[in-house]
This record gives C-alpha cells, structure tokens and sequence, in this order.
C-alpha cells in the first residue's frame, strides 16, 4: 500500500506504523540536491533531520526489527549543508542505539544512476537539445551505481547488518564528468565541440570535486557480500547529543534564520566547511555559536 505524507509530520507518519506490523524501516526521504539546500538551508535540513528524528522515535515505539538509513558519500567530511545534514541524521541514529531494541543501521554510498536529479537524464536533455553540456569542472569525478545495484545492495545490508554499523559499497573508481559528457555525445552519434560543445560553469555552491565513502576514525573491515564493507559507528558523546538538541529547537523556532541553523550545524560537525557557499564566512569566526 502507498501512502503520500511529509516524514516532518509524526502524528501523519504515527498513523502508518499504528496501522501496520512493520518489521524494517527504510529511510530514504530527503532533499538531496546540494545547490538547492544551499539556497534553503532550514527548510531542507527540517526535512531530512526533523523527518529522520520522527521515523527513529516510532520506530522505537513501535518496536521495529531494523531502521535503516539511507545516508550519502557527501556526509564524509561536508562542504555542503545537504551533506552535513545527512551527516547529522547518521549521527542521531547513533545515539540511539543502546536506548532500545531496534537495530539501527547505515548504508552511505554515491550517485545513483537514473535517479531524480542524475547527471545522465540532465545530459541527455542538453544534448537533445544542441548542447551545450554543463559540467562544472574539468577534473570533477563521481561514484556511480545503479537503481537495482543500489536497492539490492541497501536489501542486503538490512539483512547482514547489526546495530549501530555502517555499510559502505564497493562502487569501483570514481568516474571523471568530463569524460561521462564525452561519452554521451559520442555514443549520441555527435562531435564533441563540433556537434555538441562541453561547457565548464563552474563548482555549484556545496560542490566537491570529489567524494569520499569512510570517515577518517572509521575501521572498516570485510563481509560476506564482496561488495560490502561494514564498520562500526562512533559512541555519540554527551556534548554531541546536546548540540543536536539545540539544532532541533531551533528548526522548529520559526524566528531562527538560515544562518543559526548552519552555525549550530557547524559546532555539531567541526570538520564541515562549506565551499563555494555564502556560509564559508561562518568557518572563519572563532566562537560558530
């Protein structure tokens, strides 16, 4: 059964797990587009942290077997707020893993091919179009998987994963833009630069030139599935749990403006330094709160 409902409205989702035994939660709704959070900081960490609180907390109640998140390879040390957001999210499953029986659990992998906002559709369409195609630098890569990659992958570590672990997927070598754009023109029966040219906008606000999958204090080790790495998540301390406290009240203070809610995002993650962002400012001043 398929119900459409904000995950930022316990007393909506309330009703799902009331009415239903639900043995696994699979947490994947968030805004994940890093330009636009950039644009709308606390309406978009609103709806990937207040969503993720409300899913643990009945998942609690409701004695769910599993929870588990679906995080990003931008979480690892963040230059945007969609990924310090989601950081945060792996971050609040981790405090709750000795309340309770559920097992919390954590996948972070890249970009899904064909997904809403993929590169490949946004491609597609410049070069239906006459180009140009829009790459942002010259030497920006990306991990890439696939839809059913990503789902089977996800599946499996529900089912190998123990609490407060942390799957990262074997996503092969990351993969230079520049040569992805190539490639679809040249596969699209055109001339690079001749037919179709290849444009270099520039880093949007947030953007990496590069992911990274492993946070430096994580030790992963191997598991059944060679595809899969497990490591387990850091013990979340007192001073931790409270910034958070403090980030959630002010995301549902309706006078708390965009840069509050970064700074308190900053103190929660001191290694979250925003690039190419009107907030990089907030990384130079002594006291972020």
């Amino acid at each position: 059964e398929f119900n459409l409902l904000s995950v930022t409205s316990f007393d909506n989702c309330e009703i799902i797990f009331k009415s239903n035994k639900i043995d696994y939660v699979f947490h994947a709704a968030a805004f994940k587009h890093v330009p636009i959070l950039e644009k709308n900081p606390k309406f978009g960490v609103s709806n990937n942290i207040i969503g993720t609180i409300n899913c643990v907390e009945l998942s609690i109640k409701y004695n769910v077997s599993k929870f588990l998140l679906v995080s990003t390879d931008k979480a690892v040390k963040p230059t945007s707020i969609m990924g310090a957001s989601k950081r945060i999210c792996e971050l609040i499953c981790a405090t709750k893993v000795l309340a309770n029986s559920t097992e919390f659990i954590t996948t972070r992998f890249g970009n899904v091919l064909g997904s809403n906002g993929s590169v490949i559709p946004i491609f597609s369409e410049q070069i239906r179009s006459g180009g140009p195609i829009t790459v942002t630098h010259k030497d920006i890569t990306r991990y890439f998987m696939t839809i059913p990659e990503a789902s089977k992958l996800v599946v499996e570590a529900c089912r190998l994963g123990n609490t407060n672990q942390v799957f990262i997927f074997d996503m092969g070598k990351p993969i230079k833009i520049m040569d992805l754009a190539k490639q679809m023109i040249s596969l699209s029966g055109y001339k690079v630069d001749e037919d179709i040219k290849i444009k270099i906008i520039g880093l949007r606000p947030g953007e990496k030139l590069y992911e990274e999958l492993l946070i430096k204090t994580e030790k992963v080790v191997s598991s059944s599935n060679k595809y899969i790495f497990i490591c387990e998540k850091e013990i979340i301390d007192e001073r931790t749990s409270n910034s958070i406290n403090q980030l959630v009240d002010s995301l549902l203070n309706p006078l708390a403006d965009n840069y509050k809610i970064v700074k308190l995002m900053k103190n929660i993650l001191p290694e979250f330094k925003s690039n190419n962002s009107i907030y990089s400012k907030l990384d130079n001043e002594k006291n972020i709160v």
